[in-house]
């Protein structure tokens, strides 16, 4: 439920009802995880989905029914013949088990937390099984007979560089999950209008910025400035910090000029080492929405340890990757 949280919430700021039908357990193995969820809104908009595409009708009728106060039971299986186990990625087979609810605009505590979740801030939600009823979990663990649904704080995406390329990956990484924000000094640039999928836009020099900013294992800078003023005090910064993925725009020439100031600035070879430049797979785009792709494609291919590549040329690998 809270990865769907933000269109959950729009439709609740709408003064519509809710109907959302988690998922509670999943027999097989599957592309979606407990906790995901699907849900229909009383005006008929579908939000999100809890398969490869099989049982979306069955869950669809499931929230209608809640909806309409004429579901028998709360919880329930969604069966799946063998083939459509198979579409949906159950490989053993199997059924999903599932909780219907119905979410009310003027639950101001629920909503408070779909609010956090949709913004990347840290969110749990107790939905009872029996029925289906959602409260802010307000005890350290779930209790009998409660599915509790938690997300941590998101992941960051720090962006150097307010240019026409970090709006494009802004864009790219927004469905990712992460909390994202470009930071430049220049107040020309650095403005919520040129950025609008960004969390955050910062006025700052992002050496300073990145330093301060308390990175994580969990998150990404990528550097896309070109001005050696702006990137080489960043990355020094952003090298120096426990970031799980560093990157930086520009050519194989800027790269290397790049790589010689950063050790003139004192970053050691093992830092070079995680440094993402040319940042990017090899997807051939030149845009900056295609460049952007490339960069996301790349930070999910680390966030794997994959290569990337073309599966249709890797047999003998899994296609999803599995907890």
């Amino acid at each position: 439920m809270l990865d769907i949280a933000h269109e959950i919430e729009r439709s609740l700021s709408l003064g519509r009802r809710v109907g959302v039908v988690t998922v509670a357990a999943v027999h097989g193995s599957a592309p979606r995880t407990v906790g995901s969820a699907m849900a229909v809104d009383d005006a008929g908009e579908v939000i999100g989905a809890i398969s490869g595409g099989c049982v979306e009708s069955e869950a669809y009728e499931l929230a209608l029914a809640a909806l309409a106060g004429t579901l028998g039971v709360a919880s329930t299986d969604l069966g799946l013949s063998d083939d459509d186990a198979l579409a949906a990625g159950l490989s053993c087979g199997g059924h999903l088990g599932v909780v219907a609810s119905v979410l009310d605009p003027a639950d101001a505590a629920v909503r408070s937390q779909l609010r956090l979740a949709s913004r990347g801030e840290a969110a749990a939600l107790d939905v009872d099984l029996a029925s289906g009823h959602v409260r802010v979990a307000d005890a350290p663990a779930a209790t009998a007979g409660t599915l509790r649904l938690a997300r941590e704080a998101a992941p960051r995406l720090v962006i150097v560089g307010a240019v026409d390329f970090a709006s494009a990956l802004a864009t790219a990484a927004l469905p990712l999950g992460y909390r994202i924000t470009v930071v430049d000094a220049r107040p020309a640039f650095a403005t919520a209008r040129r950025h609008p999928d960004a969390h955050e836009v910062i006025r700052a020099w992002p050496g300073e910025y990145v330093a301060a900013a308390g990175i994580g294992p969990r998150d990404a800078i990528c550097v896309l400035t070109h001005e050696e003023r702006f990137d080489i005090p960043a990355l020094v910064a952003a090298l120096g910090s426990g970031a799980g993925f560093v990157g930086a725009m520009g050519s194989r020439r800027t790269d290397a000029r790049r790589r010689e100031l950063l050790r003139e600035a004192g970053v050691p070879e093992s830092a070079l080492a995680r440094l993402r430049s040319p940042i990017g797979l090899d997807l051939g785009g030149a845009s900056p929405a295609q460049t952007a792709v490339s960069i996301v494609a790349q930070m999910v291919a680390d966030a794997h340890g994959r290569e990337g590549g073309h599966l249709s040329e890797r047999a003998s690998a899994t296609i999803h990757a599995r907890a």
